[in-house]
């Protein structure tokens, strides 16, 4: 017995340690221990989670892998190393940090959940999610009968099936919205089904639980359970006529553009402690009073923004890797052995998979759901990740589920989630499909609107961005401009990035959000701009990984009918002159659109056009260069040009280079050689000086139309490429340049590590070039490449076949 309390009630530790001089051991002292243990978890999950990214798997998966290594299951076999990082008299101090952080998060996770949204849940997502718990939850209390006659006979009845069916028929809501929008089916239909679906069994997951709770743990009268369920009801009715008007008033306080008042978030965060208390008094667990915080919690406005800021960085970075090494120590996964305990492991698997993906996807038939979509939402629906995770934790602390049921259940929730990514990627891909367009280029017909999709990461780009669209608006043209301002976002793990999502445009893919309240200091400077012009300035957001964003970009630009995709360098200039590069990550990006766009793409190297803020159109006087040497994406670049010219404030120069009779601009270097094939991606040199004449004579044309003299062009013979340097270096002050990604010339300066920007483009963004000239690299759509589109275009008739042939072979 003696030995007994030794192990179960350890000596308590001491904060701190006087250090190694004063010959004490940090390790054996509370604080340093915690410090390295949070250390090393943070860098081990980490780590994992980098290797599971090419999986496509949520970070919840490496975390609780990573808790299971750590833990006796695979690393902490080694009982030195066990009894040095996680020595047994440390554990009440990790589990109690790891549950605070839990408690947070929760409020999160009740934050996440649209109330509202649940209420209007249609009867096609009510039923799949009614049904989706009901057979597994059946199914859960099948299992547990059969566990409860092998691995768990000590059990007590009535908890242990209620326990087993809710772990079986729960739906881990934040996991699922993580997936969802990793593999951009979250506006689709089979996306808003699952997440109406995951959010009505959520709630309903953790009203089973609270009963669970209450009937378990042994009880003098068998009243108990029904007071906890009363005194818990009275609690939500509480929060609901008393918390949540005095979280409204507060957030109703907190204006937009104006700090949230430090007193508010002292106010919110201590309410949702005080009511993790009150529900562990009544005999609930504490983490209900959080979860039922955040369901009330305001939705929108900066209040609530500002609260999940302060709040997420902190609790998922640090706090729940602890929980998830906190669960871990407590898995054992060497106790599943034996014929009869693998048997039982299979069952639950069989009995999880089978009751939630069959459940689902017989319900999902019968309300007309498209097969293939139908066994889509039932792998879906299986997610398990946190929750499931936090159930079986409660059931263990309680000793309804012994060391074997929980080993045997956290692998089948491991099992279960992982899964979900790679078969819903094998068994449903939605295609994207759109209405075929005309207009795909600048050089087009005059009067025709012109759409341009004009991305942007953040606000150092918009003063210039909004600069170049006053340039491009063409004031003497009859067609109008259209700009789609799109905030390029970086899906992240953190709640606010699924919140946004969340609040995104319903009409398909991908996440665009049509924001016109005026709250989004992103697109403010764009409404107001839209004021002041006749441009029609539409902002929106796209929130996708860094890995996939370029199919958002393509796919949106198609079903805008853009003529022209506007993207930013991945470099941006320092104060000294020099190029920073944002990462590879954005480069990528870049050529992945060049390859897939649907029409034609800019790339704008920004040095500051116009200057750091907005010009006035009246105060617009800009000079322009156009370098032309010939092709396809150099006649791009003079059309541009030309809209651009019949602005007032711009000035445009156009140089055309021409080589000695008997010879071409690429002097001797044979453009289409497997050396130069990745930047000098070339077709037929010599089916370009037909059209190159043809647009050449309609730009003499305007120049001698042009009363005003603002455009002009000089024709310069050139014999190497060191005269095209030395002819581009003497405009390298003016304000803009505009250069064809691929015309028929050799590489210039030394060698470039952005193909992207082409032979002339990557010389001319160079620092060594100029420090106040901002250059925009334009290819033009070429239907002939474009053999992997990623949006199908659906024709109605075969005479709008044949049309649209017809205009593709005329670009």
């Amino acid at each position: 017995m003696g030995s007994g309390n030794n192990i179960s009630c350890p000596a308590p530790m001491k904060a701190t340690s006087n250090g190694v001089f004063q010959h004490e051991n940090p390790l054996d002292y509370a604080l340093p221990l915690l410090i390295l243990q949070i250390c090393l978890v943070v860098t081990f999950t980490r780590f994992l989670a980098f290797l599971f990214r090419p999986l496509r798997q949520p970070r919840v998966i490496a975390e609780i892998i990573g808790g299971i290594l750590l833990g006796p299951s695979a690393i902490g076999r080694n009982e030195k190393f066990l009894n040095a990082v996680f020595p047994a008299k440390s554990i009440t101090v990790l589990d109690t940090l790891a549950n605070i952080g839990l408690l947070f998060f929760l409020f999160l996770v009740g934050h996440e959940l649209d109330m509202r949204a649940i209420r209007r849940t249609g009867h096609k997502a009510l039923g799949i999610a009614l049904c989706g718990i009901t057979v597994p939850f059946v199914l859960g209390i099948g299992t547990s009968i059969a566990l409860r006659a092998t691995v768990s006979k000590d059990a007590e009845l009535f908890p242990f099936l209620v326990f087993m069916g809710v772990a079986l028929s729960i739906t881990a809501f934040p996991v699922l919205a993580r997936i969802l929008a990793e593999l951009k089916l979250l506006t689709t239909d089979v996306g808003r089904i699952a997440m109406s679906a995951a959010a009505v069994n959520d709630v309903a997951a953790w009203i089973l639980l609270a009963l669970a709770i209450a009937l378990s743990g042994s009880h003098a009268s068998p009243f108990v359970p029904l007071w906890v369920l009363l005194c818990g009801a009275a609690f939500v009715i509480f929060v609901v006529f008393a918390i949540r008007p005095l979280l409204v008033a507060m957030a109703n306080r907190s204006l937009e553009g104006e700090p949230v008042k430090e007193v508010y978030i002292c106010i919110t965060l201590t309410l949702v402690l005080a009511c993790s208390f009150v529900t562990d008094t009544i005999g609930i667990h504490s983490l209900f009073g959080a979860f039922v915080v955040g369901t009330v919690m305001p939705k929108e406005g900066s209040f609530a923004g500002v609260l999940t800021e302060r709040i997420e960085d902190l609790v998922s970075g640090l706090f729940m890797p602890l929980y998830f090494v906190s669960s871990g120590l407590k898995t054992n996964v060497a106790t599943i052995k034996g014929g009869l305990s693998w048997a039982m492991l299979m069952l639950v698997i069989f009995n999880a998979c089978f009751g939630k993906i069959i459940g689902t996807t017989v319900v999902s038939l019968l309300f007309k759901v498209p097969s293939r979509e139908a066994l889509a939402l039932g792998f879906l629906m299986n997610t398990k990740g946190l929750v499931e995770l936090i159930v079986l934790n409660i059931g263990r602390d309680l000793k309804v589920l012994n060391d074997q049921a929980f080993a045997i259940c956290v692998v089948m929730a491991l099992f279960t989630t992982f899964i979900t990514t790679p078969i819903v990627m094998a068994i449903y891909k939605p295609a994207r499909r759109g209405a075929p367009y005309k207009h795909k280029t600048i050089q087009r017909d005059p009067d025709t609107e012109l759409r341009l999709l004009a991305c942007f990461h953040n606000t150092r780009n918009i003063p210039s961005l909004i600069n170049l669209i006053e340039c491009s608006r063409g004031t003497g043209r009859k067609g109008k401009l259209c700009i789609y301002a799109t905030h390029l976002m970086e899906l992240s793990e953190r709640s606010s990035a699924i919140t946004m999502v969340h609040k995104a445009h319903k009409n398909g893919m991908p996440f665009c959000n049509k924001k016109r309240d005026g709250k989004d200091q992103m697109i403010i400077a764009f409404q107001a701009y839209e004021k002041l012009s006749s441009v029609s300035v539409r902002p929106m957001t796209v929130i996708s990984g860094l890995n996939s964003i370029h199919e958002d970009i393509c796919t949106t630009a198609h079903r805008k009918r853009a003529a022209m995709i506007i993207l930013p360098f991945h470099k941006h200039q320092r104060v000294d002159g020099s190029m920073e590069s944002l990462g590879h990550s954005f480069q990528e990006m870049n050529q992945l659109v060049l390859c897939h766009a649907p029409c034609s793409v800019g790339i704008f190297v920004d040095r500051g056009l116009g200057g750091t803020s907005q010009v006035q159109a009246s105060d617009v006087s800009y000079k322009i260069v156009v370098p032309f040497f010939g092709g396809r994406d150099d006649r791009e670049a003079l059309c541009y040009g030309m809209r651009m010219a019949e602005h007032p404030g711009i000035f445009l120069t156009v140089l055309k280079f021409v080589s000695p009779p008997g010879t071409s601009l690429a002097f001797g270097v044979e453009v289409s050689s497997k050396k130069y094939r990745k930047t000098m991606d070339m077709v037929d040199v010599n089916d370009y000086d037909d059209k190159d004449d043809e647009l050449w004579s309609e730009f003499l044309s305007a120049c001698n139309n042009n009363t005003k003299e603002t455009m002009k062009y000089e024709e310069k013979l050139v014999e190497s490429k060191a005269d095209i340097e030395t002819a581009l270096k003497e405009m390298h002050r003016c304000n803009l340049i505009l250069v064809g990604r691929m015309p028929p010339v050799a590489p210039l300066g030394s060698k470039s590590d952005c193909p992207e920007l082409g032979p002339v483009g990557s010389f001319v963004a160079s620092s060594d070039f100029s420090t106040v000239t901002s250059v925009m690299v334009i290819q033009q759509y070429n239907p002939s490449t474009d053999v992997h589109p990623l949006v199908m275009e659906e024709f109605d008739s075969p005479d709008i076949c044949q049309i649209h042939q017809g205009v593709n072979n005329a670009v």
